[in-house]
């Protein structure tokens, strides 16, 4: 069956629509009220043709009445949409040549009664979303429905950030943005930070005593007496032996060995132990003229640049980077399609916890309305401004002949009983009129 075209686009030409059914309703409609309008005139005719005397009369009287009514409030329905018979009649197609009017109109309407921000304030006021809300996720069910609906997003942003192209961008874009990273200018100010209130100085201390924890082992210490060995008999083959004559050069490495540590250890203390040590004063010149120079010096700071590239650059570092996100975004997945996913578990409680925080805290009811409201206000006052402008807009960019069509597809059916009712109305008072002349003769 081809169908007629209702919507507010062009059709294809050749294209095969649905039929309206409000199209078919008004139809039938139509084709009634004129059916009866014709049964009037049929009537007044035929009562005119048996002379109009006795019971004709009557049916003259109703018949003409009726047919005056139907065809008067055909007139105002018709003026409505359109002009009657194509006549430039003033006053009509009111609905077209008002069409502006309409949309300034509906515009101001919806936004004085749906976007007032006292009246929609006030409406959120009583709904207590924070309540509601908290009601609603306390429900294991609904709870358990979000965290499937998260985890289905999950699952589609981590296909999203699989593809290749965009996995390509994403990186292209860490790495520009990497480039472009003032390395020195950072790493001087976490060093300032760093040496903000002595803070520097607690990495001293700990280093110092891993130094001096790291001396005192008794595997440390031999390791050395070995070097200083190994190192006397390369170097002083001859004393070696002469010494080795009198003492084992063992004995006397370890001897040292034991000294050397000691002798660290006891300085190590005595840096700890003293804030004004030399080595600390040393030490805080130390950081503050490389901060300063972090930030004045351009060679200090063209070397670090070029370390950062040469990092970036650096082949392996790209693949372990490739391969820590693969192993992530698997990791992930594997998760996320489990029945017994942990990520969704956790979501599924923690939205559970929040929906009996909001059940038992009032404060936290009261902040997140806050909130809530705060936010409804800004957007009514937003959208007052913009929905109307579209509105008004949208309404004035119609074609006349859609929206002319869309308002009789929606209201022209009962807009019919106004012919119906004015005929009866009509025929009545043409009864009412006839039998006042009759008992005006007598």
């Amino acid at each position: 069956m081809l169908l007629e075209w209702t919507g507010p686009y062009r059709p294809i030409p050749g294209a095969i629509l649905p039929i309206d059914p409000r199209r078919t309703s008004l139809r039938r409609m139509k084709n009634l009220a004129l059916a009866s309008l014709a049964v009037t005139l049929a009537g007044f005719a035929l009562s005119i043709a048996m002379g109009a005397q006795g019971a004709w009369s009557w049916v003259r009287a109703f018949c003409e009445a009726a047919t005056v009514g139907a065809l008067a409030d055909w007139f105002a329905v018709v003026a409505l949409f359109r002009r009657p018979l194509g006549l430039p009649i003033p006053h009509t197609a009111i609905i077209p040549a008002n069409k502006a009017r309409i949309g300034d109109s509906l515009a101001v309407f919806v936004r004085d009664h749906f976007l007032d921000p006292t009246t929609l304030l006030e409406k959120i006021r009583v709904f207590d979303p924070a309540a509601r809300l908290g009601q609603w996720l306390a429900d294991p069910r609904q709870a358990r429905v979000v965290a499937g609906s998260a985890r289905t997003w999950a699952v589609h942003a981590l296909n999203l950030l699989d593809e290749q192209a965009v996995h390509g961008a994403i990186q292209a874009f860490v790495v520009r943005k990497l480039r472009e990273w003032n390395a020195a200018a950072t790493l001087g100010e976490v060093l300032t930070v760093l040496s903000r209130d002595g803070r520097h100085h607690v990495l001293l201390d700990e280093a110092l005593e891993r130094l001096g924890a790291y001396l005192h082992e008794e595997q440390v210490q031999e390791r050395a007496a070995a070097l200083m060995v190994k190192y006397a008999r390369k170097e002083w083959p001859r004393i070696a032996k002469a010494v080795n004559l009198v003492k084992s050069v063992d004995d006397i490495a370890d001897t040292l060995a034991d000294r050397l540590a000691r002798a660290v250890l006891d300085e190590l203390h005595d840096v700890l132990a003293q804030p004004d040590h030399p080595l600390r004063r040393d030490y805080e010149a130390w950081v503050g003229a490389y901060v300063r120079r972090l930030r004045d010096d351009p060679d200090l700071q063209a070397r670090v640049d070029d370390f950062k590239q040469r990092i970036i650059d650096h082949p392996q570092l790209q693949e372990y980077v490739r391969g820590v996100w693969r192993e992530i975004h698997d990791s992930l997945k594997r998760d996320l399609f489990s029945e017994d996913s942990v990520l969704a578990r956790h979501l599924e409680q923690t939205l559970m916890a929040l929906g009996r925080n909001l059940g038992e805290d009032p404060e936290l009811r009261r902040a997140i309305n806050q909130h809530v409201l705060s936010g409804a206000e800004r957007l009514a006052s937003t959208l007052r401004r913009g929905v109307t402008d579209h509105i008004a807009q949208t309404v004035k960019g119609w074609d006349e002949r859609h929206l002319v069509d869309e308002l009789e597809l929606s209201m022209g059916r009962d807009l019919q009983y106004i012919r119906f009712n004015g005929m009866i109305v009509g025929g009545v008072i043409g009864l009412l009129l006839h039998a006042g002349v009759i008992l005006a003769g007598r």
